[in-house]
């Protein structure tokens, strides 16, 4: 255990014995300090709209297929022009030094372990150039919290270009703090510091709640932004947080390379629809156009599938990672990927698909149950 500022940070390195990805969460609350673990379980208001991303799931029935002569399906894809193991990639989430000591840099390296796509936040407990040094040789993106100052923007991308990220992660739907209320009921300010922060910004975050972190953050983000980062970087620019075709059109109007459907893991807009329920509109709206990446409420293989068979080309996940870390370190994050892609392997296998553009074409029923 390392404590810094009174706050307790995991040191664990293990495999972990995973029976399902929910379970993780009841046991990673037994060694995450309660504010910390707040802030990584919560969502906004009363966390309807985060209960009804996986519920969403549901709403789709994957159709069984006999006889289709296949055996060991193929996980592995190209998305981006990268070559990955797995559809199922690191959604970019925070802090995540709240959960162990070695915070991002673990988790670069379990993803890197099974061939998967990481992301790291802006707001991350470790520098951009030291979490893509924790893996150097594995793909990563950068996801950029737009600030008012363009001074602090171009220095962050200017960081993530020399590190030799793969594309640029704009978010667009945290303009503001959702109300999120376990961090009030905790009084949670981050007990540590936000290393891009620290290096390039007036604070580094220390002491402050995510609400006084926003107020730094751009309040207003148009096209114009969209077409400037993808100007200046030369990288694939992914517009996150896309859940209607509207804007998904309008983000490729922009020079968007990329559409990644996600309502923050039900962190923003309490109210608002399941994602899941948002993206065949949006699939069948971008028709190819750029690639579309998924997250909030995933947990099984089966939501993997769903999602793949409903336009996604890539699936994002982070709260399990999270709990991964935090009871595992970088051998944590590779047991939780490698749980999810054995889920995923079963349902392929069942499902007569036999690699990642099978499942694309796989056809899905859809029926509501009740939740």
């Amino acid at each position: 255990m390392t404590v810094i500022n009174g706050y307790e940070q995991s040191d664990r390195n293990e495999k972990l014995d995973i029976l399902n990805l929910p379970s993780l969460e009841a046991r990673a609350k037994k060694i995450i300090p309660q504010g910390g673990f707040g802030y990584i379980v919560g969502g906004a208001e009363d966390d309807w709209t985060l209960q009804q991303n996986t519920k969403a799931f549901t709403h789709a029935q994957i159709v069984p297929k006999a006889l289709s002569n296949i055996e060991n399906p193929d996980l592995s894809t190209n998305v981006f022009g990268i070559d990955l193991k797995t559809p199922v990639m690191m959604a970019p989430a925070a802090a995540q030094g709240l959960s162990h000591s070695l915070g991002e840099k673990a988790t670069a390296q379990g993803v890197a372990a099974v061939g998967a796509l990481m992301s790291q936040s802006t707001y991350s407990s470790t520098s951009i150039a030291d979490t893509q040094a924790a893996a150097p040789d594995a793909p990563q993106f950068f996801q950029l919290y737009m600030s008012k100052d363009w001074d602090f923007n171009n220095a962050l991308l200017d960081e993530a270009m020399k590190a030799g990220v793969k594309g640029i992660i704009l978010t667009v739907d945290a303009t503001v703090d959702g109300y999120r209320e376990q961090d009030i009921i905790n009084n949670f300010q981050f007990p540590i510091p936000m290393a891009n922060l620290e290096r390039f910004a007036a604070g580094d975050g220390k002491g402050k709640g995510i609400g006084e972190i926003y107020a730094a953050a751009a309040q207003k983000i148009s096209e114009d932004d969209v077409r400037r980062i993808a100007e200046y970087t030369k990288l694939p620019v992914i517009v996150k947080g896309i859940e209607s075709p509207e804007d998904a059109m309008r983000a490729i109007g922009a020079g968007a390379a990329g559409i990644y459907v996600s309502n923050h893991g039900g962190r923003e807009l309490n109210g608002g629809p399941a994602a899941f329920d948002t993206l065949s509109a949006i699939a069948k709206a971008v028709n190819h156009q750029v690639p579309i990446i998924f997250d909030s409420g995933v947990r099984r293989g089966s939501h993997v599938f769903k999602a793949l068979a409903s336009g996604a080309d890539l699936v994002a996940f982070a709260r399990p990672v999270l709990y991964g870390l935090a009871l595992g370190g970088a051998l944590g994050v590779q047991s939780v990927f490698e749980q999810i892609d054995h889920e995923l392997e079963i349902v392929m296998q069942l499902a007569g698909t036999k690699d990642i553009e099978a499942v694309k074409h796989a056809p899905l029923t859809h029926f509501h149950y009740e939740n």
